[in-house]
C-alpha cells in the first residue's frame, strides 16, 4: 500500500526529525496542511533537506489568498530548497468560513475560480509564459516565472463534480479529505478518471485522506475522532461528501478498530478506487503516545 502521514512539527528540529523518522519507517509521503498560523511550504523545504526519497505534499494550499504567478514562484523556491525531486502541490479553494470569514476575501464562484487558477498554474509550472484574462484570475507572466529544477505534480482538492473534472482534465489527480469509500467508488473515481481519459491524460492519482486509529474499543475511538475533528464538522463541502459516502458524521467516516479491522478498511479505500492513502493518525485514550505508536506500527507494516 502507498500510505502517507500528516506532516508537521512545532519547531524546525521537530519538522526535520519527523520527516527523517517517517522516511526511515518506509512511508511513501507526508502531507502538510495550510493553516492560517503557518505556511506548509516552509516545513516542506526543511523536511526535503533532511530526506532523500519520501514524497512531500501540500494538502492543501489555498488558492484565494495567493495569485497563481506568486504561487508558481513559491513552488520553485521550495523545489530549489529541497535540492531533490519529490514535491507534490495540492491546491484548493478551501472553505467559505476561512476565506470569507477569516481572510475577508470573496468566496464567490469557487469552482470557476479554481478552474481558472489551475489552468494558469499548471501552465506556469510547465515553464510556459501565460497571457490569460479570466473572470476571476488574470496573468501576463512575460518571463517572470522561476524555472523548476524538478517537475511538480499538481493535485486538486476536489469533492464536487466540476473540480473532479478539473482534477482529471488539467491536473494529475485529486487529494481528498473526509471522503468515505462509498463516495470514492460511486462519485469521485468515476468522474476524475473519466475526465482524465477524455483529455488523453494518464490515470489520475486519488489520495484518500481520513482519520485513522487502531484501538480495541470502536465507540471510544469514534468519540475521539469527533473530538479531534470539530473544525471540519460544520463545513458544507465535507457534509456533502459525507452524505454521498453514507456517513452520518466525521466520526462515522473515520477508520478505527483493531489491526484486522483497520487493515480491511484501508484495503477498502483502495478497492473503491483510491491510489494512495493519507492516514491522519489521531490518539485514543489516556496514553496518547502508545495509541499513536500502535497505529503507525500497523501502517508501517502495510507499507512494507
Amino acid at each position: 500500500m502507498r500510505i502517507g502521514l500528516t506532516g508537521g512539527g512545532s519547531s524546525v528540529d521537530k519538522v526535520a526529525e519527523q520527516a527523517r523518522r517517517v522516511e526511515r519507517d518506509g512511508f511513501t509521503s507526508l502531507w502538510y496542511a495550510s493553516l492560517v498560523t503557518g505556511d506548509p511550504l516552509v516545513a516542506i523545504a526543511i523536511a526535503g533537506r533532511e530526506t532523500s526519497r519520501i514524497e512531500l505534499g501540500t494538502a492543501v494550499l489555498q488558492t484565494y489568498p495567493c495569485h497563481p504567478l506568486l504561487q508558481a514562484n513559491r513552488v520553485a523556491a521550495v523545489v530549489d530548497a529541497m535540492r531533490r525531486p519529490g514535491f507534490t502541490l495540492g491546491i484548493g479553494p478551501s472553505h467559505e468560513p476561512v476565506i470569507r470569514g477569516v481572510f475577508g476575501l470573496s468566496y464567490d464562484h469557487p469552482g470557476r475560480s479554481t478552474e481558472e487558477y489551475v489552468r494558469i498554474l499548471v501552465a506556469l509550472l510547465r515553464g510556459d509564459d501565460v497571457d490569460f484574462d479570466g473572470e476571476d484570475w488574470s496573468v501576463h507572466s512575460a518571463g517572470r516565472v522561476a524555472p523548476l529544477a524538478h517537475p511538480v505534480p499538481v493535485l486538486v482538492s476536489a469533492l464536487g463534480t466540476r473540480l473532479l473534472r478539473v482534477a482529471g482534465e488539467l491536473a494529475d489527480g485529486t487529494v481528498l479529505w473526509m471522503a468515505p469509500p462509498r463516495a470514492i467508488e460511486s462519485h469521485i473515481a468515476p468522474k476524475v478518471n473519466a475526465a482524465a481519459t477524455a483529455a488523453g491524460r494518464p490515470a489520475p492519482r486519488i489520495v484518500a485522506g481520513l482519520p485513522v486509529a487502531v484501538h480495541d474499543d470502536e465507540a471510544e475511538a469514534r468519540n475521539a475522532a469527533a473530538a479531534n475533528s470539530t473544525m471540519y464538522a460544520g463545513m458544507a463541502n465535507y457534509r456533502r461528501i459525507l452524505d454521498i459516502g453514507g456517513a452520518s458524521n466525521v466520526a462515522d467516516a473515520a477508520i478505527v478498530g483493531d489491526e484486522t479491522s483497520v487493515r480491511a478498511q484501508l484495503q477498502g479505500l483502495l478497492d473503491a478506487g483510491a491510489t494512495d492513502i493519507w492516514a491522519a493518525v489521531f490518539p485514543v485514550g489516556d496514553d496518547r503516545a502508545r495509541s499513536i505508536r500502535r497505529t503507525t506500527d500497523l501502517l508501517a507494516q502495510l507499507v512494507s
